[in-house]
């Protein structure tokens, strides 16, 4: 007993002695040289450590360090699921029932990348703050027992300036052994920065851009609005083995860095997508961008001057997108020069000739652009600025094509969009009735299978005939049923007269869009109008 008492005594001395020599010296030396001394001495320690320390502020100067982000969603990201998290902080965004996992304060999570541990510790230390007030608050949820605890801390006001300073010093500290250290540090690094890209992806809001001449004009060649086209590969018409096909041959391509890196090629595909209006070329590409989760930049041409403004254009789009050019074959003239005549060039979109364009800065908006820079475009030296991209056209005229664009290599698949078969027209059931083909009796069953091949009806022809009856399925599908066979009966009777008249009416169609595009072609074809009218007047007075 008495042994214990002096070992107390002891002991209560010494923390005497210490306490002494704590005030002393707070007192003597002044907080600089303490600060120095306690920097040396634990650079000391470490050079006998087997570790080593790497620091991650989150401000970087005034800006913030993209790393300190980067780490952070990665860490939530296995946070939930690791064992080594003892205390985890929980998110949740406005409309949003995804919650997100993060380390607490002060807290540590242990990670493994190539068979090597490592840890990270979240540091945060009050840059200004008066002692906390805690407050506690139990909770029961499934008959488990739960606690909750607010630290609130007095903040000092800071001064006014233009960008504020966070109240907080957070960063993150990476310990790795130092014999692993070159083996893995860069390697590690640049997964976290991948892994981040990845989730900001999945999370944040997909777009989709369009290039326009004011838009460059002000440093911005591309014009982003949110991407929320609601189509995917079960709404699609289009018959499910040739769909399996296309969603296979994506998933490929999106898994295949490797292999494209090992057999020296760009990591792009492209795809062509052909066939008369309104057969679901559009709502294939937001399939497409649904489906791999990638971004769109939909590319006019006819707003693209030369070929160096392509390039420049390319440089701007990232990686995991979908470029995307529609109507190609009336777009610009990329037709073989000895095979077609020459497109006039677009002259400036000003209305007077004499007044320069704005945008444009007072130059001629001449489209120098050729076939051959858009075909370096898609395959040449320039379309590997970047990877994991998609290069989609689409046309109703293939055969207006140069069959220099349709090479493998630029356009790698080819896919036909084409009338509504039976298969596609039971999607469209589905989509618009809420009912499958098996649903209908064997009778109807016939009588659609027959008539939606001889009608050659396009999606778009049958989706406007079932949204109008979409409340009674019955009517709908009788409906439909008269429809086609209307068509059925025309097609037979009028021959090739019917489509040589549909394929006359999508060249008009396409001739109205050049017109548009190009003030001089509007004025062309009022002039145009107005010679044929002058001469059918002169024919009548004769």
């Amino acid at each position: 007993m008495a042994e214990r008492k002096e070992s107390w005594t002891s002991l209560a001395s010494l923390l005497g002695t210490l306490a002494f020599c704590q005030t002393f010296l707070q007192l003597v030396l002044p907080p600089e040289l303490r600060l120095a001394s306690l920097k040396f001495l634990t650079r000391a320690l470490r050079c006998f450590s087997s570790y080593c320390y790497f620091d991650v502020a989150e401000m970087d100067g005034v800006n913030t360090n993209e790393l300190y982000n980067a780490v952070q969603l990665y860490l939530s990201s296995f946070a939930s699921t690791s064992a080594s998290a003892s205390r985890l902080s929980l998110t949740r965004a406005r409309n949003s029932s995804v919650t997100t996992f993060g380390l607490s304060n002060n807290d540590s999570i242990a990670d493994v990348f190539d068979g090597v541990a490592v840890q990270w510790e979240h540091a945060v230390t009050q840059r200004q703050s008066q002692p906390s007030s805690w407050r506690s608050i139990p909770d029961v949820f499934d008959g488990v027992a739960v606690q909750w605890e607010h630290a609130g801390t007095q903040r000092q006001s800071q001064p006014s300036s233009w960008r504020s300073i966070p109240d907080e010093k957070r960063g993150f500290t990476l310990r790795i052994k130092k014999r692993d250290k070159d083996l893995i540090l860069n390697s590690y690094l640049d997964r976290i920065m991948d892994k981040a890209n990845d989730i900001r992806r999945n999370n944040q809001e997909r777009l989709i851009y369009t290039n326009s001449r004011g838009s460059e004009s002000r440093g911005r060649p591309w014009e982003a609005v949110p991407f929320k086209h609601p189509s995917t590969f079960d709404t699609l018409a289009m018959d499910p083995e040739k769909k399996r096909d296309i969603m296979e041959d994506l998933r490929d391509f999106a898994a295949g860095q490797a292999f494209y890196q090992r057999t020296g090629r760009a990591w792009k595909r492209g795809y062509l997508l052909y066939g008369p209006p309104g057969t679901g070329k559009s709502s294939m590409i937001a399939a497409m961008a649904n489906f791999l989760g990638y971004e769109i930049y939909d590319l006019g041409l006819t707003e693209v001057p030369s070929n160096s403004e392509l390039r420049k254009l390319l440089m701007k789009t990232s990686s995991k997108s979908i470029i995307v050019i529609e109507d190609i074959d009336c777009s610009v003239n990329l037709s073989n020069g000895s095979k077609a005549p020459k497109a006039p060039p677009l002259q400036s979109y000003s209305a007077d000739p004499d007044t320069p364009d704005a945008v444009s800065g007072g130059k001629n908006w001449n489209n120098t652009m050729t076939l051959s820079g858009l075909l370096n475009f898609t395959d040449g030296l320039w379309s590997c600025c970047g990877s994991e991209r998609i290069f989609v056209f689409t046309t109703n005229h293939i055969d207006k094509l140069d069959p220099a664009l349709l090479r493998s290599g630029r356009m790698d698949m080819h896919i036909c969009m084409s009338y509504c078969s039976y298969p596609a027209l039971k999607i469209l059931l589905h989509n618009y009735l809420g009912s499958e083909g098996e649903d209908l009796s064997e009778v109807a069953a016939s009588e659609l299978r027959e008539a939606v091949e001889k009608a050659k009806m396009t999606p778009a022809d049958i989706s406007e005939v079932l949204i109008k009856k979409r409340r009674n399925r019955e009517k709908a599908v009788s409906e439909l049923l008269e429809v086609m066979k209307a068509r059925a009966e025309g097609n037979e009777e009028y021959g090739g007269l019917r489509e040589k008249c549909e394929s006359n009416g999508v060249e008009e169609e396409e001739e109205e869009k050049r017109a548009l595009e190009s003030p001089k072609g509007v004025s062309d074809r009022e002039d145009d109008s107005c010679k044929k009218a002058e001469d059918q007047e002169e024919k009548k007075a004769n």
